[in-house]
């Protein structure tokens, strides 16, 4: 019975800030500049898998195709939160499949014992299957990371297993691929202060390599790193902080050690960011620009990853537009998904060329 109080109540919310933004099913979002040439949901309003829905993270796969996953239920934290996934096909999203959940055992009396699915990370090396990060756990500062895998382009994932103690995989956002096959993961921990580390697999998953923390959290509260990759094998982070602005540390050693973070001159109101380095050398970040609340959501752009200037609205109404997820693809165009109001998640494409 409280169950279906909780996703009756769900429900309600959801109905209420669907009436608040107007929306009809037929909602086009136009675009705020020319380079934003496509925004769509990736599943409608009206037939949504779960009442709630954040966290989604996106790839394209060695034969082209693009995928997308999050995680969704009840709401963020509740035991039916587990892992969706939806597949890009001739311009439409597919409906979503639900290919990861926390299910621990069965009780004795046949019913299941099971933790939320936090965070999923796509992930598609140069060679080997498609990769699938996400955590379980009862909340951020206890749970664990997990790995699945598939190699038919999302339609089945292996058996999912848990990775080694300490060690958490993608925490948020996508790994690089290092000129030597070397996978380098962001990662953070959240149970004793917000500390930020790296993880190293240079054999897709089967053992790592974790570099210590690289920051005092009594002096920066950071997590969810983003990497950037520049030139002469320069690395760059960028991430998520308490102290109101995004972090940025920088590698010279392939990801085994960083300079203390700092803060730089971009305000963020402790959301989540993504960030990629394009094929001409230039980096694109999304996040949302604001001190406090979840919107606007920005896309910016630098020569340096120091230097940053904003190109783009990706949503400027009230509400919370978050947690981006952001590739180039084989064409040279910019795929961007992210949390529209917890109700749904939205694609965006953009023509970087356009960006200036």
């Amino acid at each position: 019975m409280t169950a279906l109080i909780k996703r009756l109540f769900a429900e309600f919310i959801v109905v209420c800030i669907y009436l608040a933004g107007g929306l009809v099913e037929t909602t086009v979002y136009p675009a705020n500049q020319n380079a934003i040439m496509k925004k769509q949901f990736i599943y409608s309003l009206t037939e949504r898998p779960t009442p709630q829905c954040h966290a989604s993270t996106i790839v394209q796969t060695r034969s082209g195709r693009i995928l997308a996953a999050w995680f969704g239920g009840t709401r963020e934290g509740e035991i039916d939160v587990s892992i969706w996934l939806s597949r890009y096909e001739n311009e439409k999203w597919t409906k979503p499949v639900k290919v990861a959940d926390g299910v621990q055992y069965l009780t004795a009396d046949g019913k299941e014992f099971r933790y939320p699915c936090w965070n999923p990370v796509l992930f598609q090396p140069s060679k080997g299957p498609i990769m699938l990060f996400y955590k379980v756990g009862p909340s951020p500062d206890s749970w664990w990371g997990m790995l699945t895998t598939s190699s038919d382009d999302g339609l089945t994932w292996s058996v999912p297993s848990r990775l080694p103690e300490g060690i958490i995989g993608a925490v948020k956002n996508k790994p690089v691929e290092l000129e030597d096959g070397t996978l380098l993961c962001g990662s953070s921990t959240e149970d004793n202060g917000w500390r930020v580390h790296f993880e190293l697999t240079r054999n897709l998953g089967k053992t790592w390599i974790r570099s210590v923390e690289i920051n005092n959290p009594k002096q920066l509260s950071a997590i969810q790193p983003a990497i950037l990759m520049h030139e002469a094998g320069r690395l760059q982070a960028l991430g998520r902080s308490r102290q109101g602005k995004i972090w940025e540390s920088w590698s010279t050693d392939g990801g085994l050690h960083w300079t203390t973070p700092a803060l730089l001159e971009l305000s963020n109101p402790n959301s989540g960011i993504d960030a990629v380095t394009l094929k001409n050398g230039m980096h694109v970040l999304v996040y949302n620009r604001t001190p406090k609340g979840r919107t606007p959501l920005n896309i910016a752009i630098s020569k340096d990853g120091k230097d940053w200037h904003d190109v783009a609205i990706l949503e400027n109404e009230a509400g919370e537009f978050s947690y981006p997820a952001v590739i180039q693809t084989s064409d040279g165009l910019l795929h961007i998904t992210y949390t529209w109001k917890r109700i749904s998640i939205m694609h965006a494409v953009v023509d970087p060329d356009k960006l200036e």
